[in-house]
């Protein structure tokens, strides 16, 4: 099965695909992206994954090359054509390729990049365990609601936990938790799901909206508000969302047991009712 990938219109070997050492994302970080993952090789949330793109779009005065209908066509075709069990699919548009200088013309034509790969599950015995992290200072730029390729402070979150052998880093200003390197992070205390709010300072997860939506349903309590590190410490369960972790549970954060070290009743439920909706 091969790994493809798709740029600027065409389909072809992930190992022949090529963009100008003159575009912008790789001269300034100027562009944005998604992240799509199959469930029984379909799309999932596809549409708020393609609304989210549009909005990154927008934020950054960016064109958006393709309709909402072409980027649902080239999807399906991408997984169609890589034809794996579970794939991951990474969508990326820069502004496009021009002599480097930090303004740009406007009528510059953007890059699209799409690559699809096979996507392996986390085994079902970590999520029945639960996953550790670490806290860390969140040095990241002020427009983290955008999904920008600039990574290069999740990166370097990323690599800690690699090298602490921890699952995730979770990223704290002002001694307020944001979110995890590569997830939205969720606490419940004295039986409340607490989640930081929408705006600048995260990047709504499509999970995280999602994931709200089923607790609300199940009847859970929520607030969207900041929630200190200390809080995080002492709170009953913790968990993250993301398009890749589902709904994973955080059973020791900087060396310290959450509760009693395992994944508390609202996270197994919510997992369990997040999964029904991927069938």
């Amino acid at each position: 099965m091969p790994e493809i990938a798709f740029v600027n219109g065409r389909f072809l070997p992930l190992a022949d695909a090529t963009v100008s050492v003159e575009d912008r994302g790789f001269q300034f970080g100027d562009g944005i992206y998604e992240v799509i993952r199959t469930y029984g090789g379909r799309p999932f949330e596809l549409e708020a994954h393609l609304s989210r793109l549009d909005r990154s779009a927008q934020a950054l005065g960016l064109r958006q090359p393709y309709s909402r209908q072409q980027w649902t066509q080239f999807v399906h075709e991408a997984i169609q054509r890589a034809a794996f069990p579970e794939a991951k699919i990474y969508v990326q548009i820069t502004r496009g390729v021009a002599p480097r200088d930090h303004a740009y013309s406007d009528d510059l034509l953007p890059t699209v990049v799409m690559t699809i790969r096979e996507f392996r599950p986390l085994n079902p015995s970590v999520r029945a365990a639960g996953v550790e992290a670490m806290t860390i200072e969140d040095i990241r730029w002020g427009r983290c609601d955008i999904k920008s390729v600039n990574l290069l402070a999740n990166v370097l979150a990323r690599q800690q936990a690699k090298h602490a052998q921890v699952f995730e880093t979770i990223l704290v200003k002002g001694g307020e938790v944001t979110e995890g390197a590569v997830s939205n992070v969720m606490v419940v205390r004295d039986g409340t799901l607490i989640t930081a709010p929408e705006g600048p300072l995260i990047l709504s997860g499509v999970t995280r909206a999602l994931v709200l939506q089923i607790a609300q349903q199940e009847g859970v309590h929520i607030r969207e508000q900041s929630c200190s590190q200390a809080e995080l410490y002492s709170a009953s369960e913790v968990f993250l969302t993301g398009t890749t972790v589902e709904v994973l549970g955080v059973v020791r954060i900087d060396g310290k047991p959450i509760s009693d070290g395992k994944p508390g009743p609202v996270t197994q439920r919510l997992a369990t009712r997040f999964l029904e909706r991927t069938l």
